[in-house]
């Protein structure tokens, strides 16, 4: 098997238990961190912000974190305010994890709240029931 042939299916099969395992732990220490207001930013200390999901990189160097502000209002703000802390943050995740590197953070909006309602509306819809009722009567 080449070296691409293994990159390849490393791919197909997803994160590794690895990447895994550090992004649970920067999510749970972001979390704490902005839940006790430890960053002094006027638009993160008045908003309640939810670390949904973080995604290591397979070197560990970099991690895409996921965020839902609360209601999904000021979703703008709030991610312009955390690219503003990415350093301290950064410097903080450094001290409480055992990691040899500390990965460079780059935030986003969690989409999946909003694609999961929409979901929800559709099948909910009048036209999503008439097409189950007419199944079930067959």
């Amino acid at each position: 098997m080449s070296r691409s042939d293994h990159v390849s299916s490393a791919k197909a099969r997803g994160p590794s238990q690895r990447q895994l395992r550090v992004g649970e732990l920067i999510r749970h220490v972001l979390s704490d961190l902005l839940t006790r207001g430890d960053v002094h930013d006027p638009v993160l200390e008045s908003a309640i912000v939810t670390v949904t999901e973080v995604r290591a990189s397979p070197d560990l160097r970099n991690a895409t974190v996921a965020i839902e502000p609360l209601g999904g209002e000021g979703e703008k703000e709030v991610l312009e305010a955390l690219t503003r802390n990415r350093k301290y943050l950064r410097g903080e995740l450094g001290k409480r994890m055992t990691t040899k590197f500390t990965p460079d953070l780059t935030f986003e909006i969690d989409t999946s709240f909003a694609e999961g309602a929409r979901i929800d509306g559709i099948l909910r819809s009048a036209e999503v029931a008439r097409d189950t009722s007419e199944k079930d009567e067959t």
